[in-house]
């Protein structure tokens, strides 16, 4: 991969609106760091950074010379002078710690969560960490701190197991009962330890004490299988999975859809399931309706939000994206990781110095 050629550069820059706009980064020739927003491009640094990472609506990163930084709305803004050693990107979010001192930069705003904190799990609209002057469990979210476990027989141990995604946060506590974090409150999902759980956006799949396969979904749980599934894997309102029996089935949105007796590989990511049919033939579900891309599965592909982006067999890469399959370039080979595909936007490099973005049918 080119020096200058930056994975996971290409994001989209999600509003409340209907009308989102893509976002995307790249290094020129010069290795000055070079901003896409909204068809205009604008500098942010001279140097190429020690690290960045893409989230929906903000681009945080390391410059070249240690200081923790953040492109937000049109500018990078400087937070922090060598003192930042972790930091994670979302949808929404920016969590990122000054040696123990864990902050947040939320839409334009710092805010500080805890002095003292070594563990903490973030989602797009919701943090838990653990705050170690207090000795209990919290989260961010909405733009307030809430309580999760205010009260640890063990503060090391509060929380066994936990996951957070998206909007939601799963854990088994200190006393083995299974609890979510969803809306601003906990629920006590379970009074006793589950064997297996996977969170998703307002989704959380899980195998209970008693081995039934269940899915919480938007604040109702239902019983999907009597017995527990051989595999399965959870996304935005949807759970995929393989029945003890066989079945390929995938819940979305309240409803199960039975695709039929087979056990494909599949692959969930965000609001879509890419799987290979009983034909051979390469497939997306989304939002109860699926599309054929290939009579193959390809080789090379990449899996995020609503799209998938792939080579098919004349070296052509393609973009399927909410139900629409779309010719991206065929000026790429399938060997060269000189593309990336963010949220739904694919960008590609052509040449020493020529970055071109693939965005809602249309190329720029």
């Amino acid at each position: 991969m080119s020096k200058r050629f930056l994975p996971l550069l290409a994001a989209l820059l999600f509003t409340q609106t209907a009308d989102a706009q893509p976002l995307s980064v790249y290094t020129d020739v010069q290795n000055q760091v070079m901003v896409w927003d909204n068809g205009v491009i604008r500098k942010i640094d001279y140097l190429q950074p020690i690290d960045m990472k893409v989230g929906r609506i903000a681009i945080p990163y390391i410059d070249n010379s240690n200081n923790f930084k953040v492109y937000y709305r049109g500018g990078a803004r400087k937070l922090n002078t060598g003192f930042t050693n972790d930091y994670q990107s979302s949808d929404c979010l920016i969590p990122f710690r000054n040696a123990t001192s864990l902050n947040v930069f939320d839409r334009g705003e710092v805010k500080n969560l805890s002095r003292l904190c070594n563990r903490y799990y973030a989602g797009d609209s919701l943090i838990v960490y653990m705050d170690e002057r207090t000795q209990q469990f919290n989260a961010y979210y909405n733009g307030e701190i809430k309580p999760v476990e205010p009260f640890l027989a063990d503060a090391n141990n509060g929380i066994e197991q936990i996951e957070v995604k998206s909007n939601i946060a799963a854990y088994i506590n200190y006393a083995n009962q299974f609890h979510l974090f969803y809306h601003g409150m906990v629920i006590n999902q379970e009074a006793y330890p589950v064997s297996s759980f996977k969170a998703g956006r307002n989704t959380v799949a899980y195998v209970d004490a008693g081995n039934q396969f269940k899915v919480f979904y938007d604040g109702t749980t239902q019983i999907l299988e009597s017995f527990p599934p051989q595999t399965y894997s959870v996304g935005h309102h949807m759970v995929a999975y393989i029945t003890v029996d066989g079945n390929f089935n995938i819940f979305c949105k309240g409803k199960v859809y039975k695709m039929g007796y087979f056990k494909p590989n599949f692959q969930v990511s965000d609001f879509v399931c890419l799987y290979q049919d009983v034909s051979g033939y390469s497939k997306v579900f989304q939002d109860g309706v699926t599309t054929t891309l290939e009579p193959y599965m390809p080789d090379k592909f990449q899996v995020q939000y609503n799209s998938v982006a792939y080579f098919d067999r004349n070296n052509v890469l393609k973009l399927y994206s909410n139900g629409e399959i779309n010719e991206v370039t065929s000026a790429l080979s399938p060997g060269q990781n000189n593309w990336s595909l963010n949220y739904d936007v694919v960008m590609y490099q052509v040449g020493n110095n020529f970055f071109k973005f693939y965005y809602d049918g249309r190329e720029y």
